[in-house]
C-alpha cells in the first residue's frame, strides 16, 4: 500500500508503511548509514503527517517484517489482544497520541493490546515533553528480593566491573556502591571473560556478599544465557538470567539465541526458587542499531526495531530491562541530542508495552556528547519515572571502556526530585547507618558494613 501527502503542490508517496516508518523517524545516524532515513526535514515532517493518519489497525494488517520469515513478528501477532485493543481499534497514530496525553490514568492497562509497531510509531511524532508526560504515568512494578517501580522510587545497578575481573577491585567497587545507596536493582557484573569457571566464581562471590550481609537484592552476572544455564545445572547459585535482545529472529540469532533458548533458561531459573518476594528473575538489555550492525534490520528503522526488542522482553516477565542508549556508538546516535532523544523513546516505548524499564544513560567517547549530555538525559529520564540507571565508580567502566553513570550522579537525581530506593534496600540502608533520613549519612566512617567487609578483598582468590 503506497501512502502520500502534498505539501504546496509537491506530491510526496511511500511505498510501503516500513519506508513511512522509518521516513517519520527523527533524525539518527544508523537510519542515515542504513538509507532508511528521510532525505531532507520537510520529507520527514511530511511522513509524521502521513503517519498520523495511518490506523492503528493498520500494523495488524501490514506486519513489517512478515510473519512467515521471522518469529518475532509471529510472537507480536500471536500475543495480540484483540480485547484489550477494542478501545483503541478505531484511532489513527495521530488519534492514539491525543487520547494519551488526555488520558490521566495509569496506562500499564494498554500492555496486551498495543504491538511495539504502534507504540515506536505514535513516539515518532511526540515532542520530548509528550513522551516524558505519557512515560510518567506508566508505571510497572516487579519483585525478586525487592520491590522496584514503586511510584516516587529510582533503582539503580551496580555495577563493579573490573578489566581482568580481579577479585579486590571488584570488591572494592561493590563495598564503594553500596555505601552510597547503589544496588537495588541487581549487583550486575559484565564478566571479561565468559567462561564457566569464571562466571561461577563470581556468582559465589555475590552470593555470599548478599548472604552475609542480608542485603535485600539480588545479583547477577552478565554471561550469555548459554553460559546461565550451564552453570544452573550444577547448582551454582543464579538470582537473575541475563541476555542481550534484540527485535528481529535474525538479530537475536547473531547473538546465539532464540525464544526456545530463552523460555527454557526461565523454566531452568524458576526452578531454583530463590526469589523471596516475587518471581520475576530475567535480565534484558536492548539498545537502538543492534540489529543493524547485524545487518538483520529487514529495513526497518533503527526505533521500530528496537521497539520490537521489547515484545521479546515482554514474553518473559522481566525484573529488569534496560536500553544501552548510548553505547554502540555515533555511528548510530551521533550526538547528545540523538542520544537524548532516542533513550526518552526507548522508555516510552518500553513503559507502554508493560515493561520494568531503566536506562544505562551513556555514551562512548568517540561521539559527539558529554556528561552535560547525560546529565540532561540522565534528569529527564528521572522526571519520566524511570525504574532503574546504572551506579559505576566514577562513571567511567574501565572493562567496557565507556561513560554512564555515577553513584554521584544517582544522589543527584533521588535528591533533586525528591526520589527514594526500593523501600526493602532503603530499610536495610537505614539499619546498616549508611543512610539517615533517606540522605546520605554523615557517620558513614563508623558504618559497620566499612568494618566487616574489609575481608571480602581476597575472597574471589
Amino acid at each position: 500500500m503506497v501512502y502520500s501527502g502534498h505539501f504546496k503542490g509537491r506530491q510526496f508517496a511511500f511505498s510501503d508503511l516500513r519506508t513511512l516508518m522509518a521516513k517519520a523517524s527523527p533524525r539518527r545516524s544508523a537510519d542515515e548509514l542504513a538509507g532508511l532515513s528521510a532525505e531532507s526535514e520537510l520529507e520527514r515532517a511530511m511522513a509524521q503527517r502521513v503517519l498520523a493518519e495511518v490506523p492503528l489497525s493498520q500494523f495488524i494488517e501490514e506486519p513489517l517484517i512478515p510473519p512467515e520469515m521471522d518469529e518475532v513478528s509471529r510472537l507480536i501477532l500471536e500475543r495480540h489482544d484483540v480485547e484489550a485493543f477494542a478501545p483503541l481499534s478505531g484511532l489513527t497514530v495521530g488519534g492514539f497520541r491525543d487520547w494519551l496525553l488526555k488520558d490521566t490514568s495509569d496506562l500499564a492497562h494498554l500492555k496486551e493490546g498495543l504491538t511495539p509497531e504502534m507504540v515506536a510509531a505514535v513516539s515518532k511524532i511526540m515532542r520530548n515533553q509528550d513522551l516524558i508526560s505519557v512515560s510518567k504515568r506508566c508505571r510497572i512494578v516487579t519483585r525478586f528480593r525487592d520491590t522496584l517501580g514503586l511510584p516516587g522510587r529510582l533503582s539503580t545497578r551496580l555495577q563493579p566491573n573490573h578489566p581482568t575481573d580481579d577479585p579486590k577491585g571488584i570488591a572494592a567497587s561493590v563495598l564503594d556502591g553500596l555505601m552510597y545507596g547503589s544496588g537495588d536493582a541487581v549487583i550486575g557484573i559484565n564478566p571479561a571473560t565468559d567462561n564457566l569457571h569464571n562466571v561461577q566464581t563470581l556468582l559465589h562471590f555475590l552470593g555470599e556478599v548478599i548472604d552475609r550481609y542480608e542485603i535485600p537484592t539480588q545479583s547477577c552476572v552478565l554471561a550469555h544465557v548459554t553460559t546461565t544455564m550451564a552453570l544452573m545445572e550444577k547448582g551454582v547459585p543464579v538470582d537473575l538470567v541475563f541476555q542481550s535482545i534484540a527485535g528481529t529472529e535474525a538479530a537475536n540469532r547473531s547473538f546465539g539465541i532464540d525464544l526456545a533458548i530463552l523460555r527454557e533458561a526461565k523454566s531452568m531459573a524458576e526452578g531454583l526458587g530463590r526469589g523471596t518476594l516475587g518471581n520475576h528473575l530475567m535480565y534484558f538489555e536492548t539498545g537502538q542499531g543492534s540489529a543493524l550492525s547485524a545487518n538483520a534490520h529487514h529495513g526497518v528503522d533503527a526505533q521500530t526495531v528496537e521497539a520490537r526488542a521489547y515484545a521479546v522482553a515482554r514474553e518473559f516477565s522481566p525484573l529488569l530491562v534496560n536500553t544501552v542508549v548510548g553505547f554502540i556508538g555515533p555511528e548510530y546516535l551521533y550526538d547528545g541530542k540523538q542520544i537524548i532523544r532516542a533513550g526518552l523513546e526507548d522508555h516510552f516505548c518500553g513503559k507502554l508495552l508493560g515493561l520494568p524499564m531503566g536506562c544505562d544513560v551513556c555514551y562512548t567517547n568517540h561521539a559527539e556528547a558529554d556528561q552535560n549530555d547525560m546529565d540532561n538525559l540522565l534528569t529527564l529520564l528521572g522526571v519520566a519515572g524511570c525504574n532503574f540507571i546504572m551506579g559505576i565508580p566514577g562513571s567511567d567502566d574501565v572493562m567496557l571502556a565507556y561513560q554512564s553513570t555515577s553513584f554521584h550522579d544517582a544522589l543527584y537525581l533521588r535528591e533533586t526530585l525528591g526520589l527514594r530506593p526500593a523501600p526493602e534496600f532503603e530499610a536495610w540502608l537505614e539499619s546498616m547507618g549508611i543512610f539517615e533520613s533517606n540522605r546520605l549519612s554523615h557517620n558513614r566512617r563508623e558504618v559497620p558494613l566499612l568494618k566487616q567487609f574489609s575481608d571480602f578483598g581476597g575472597a574471589l582468590e
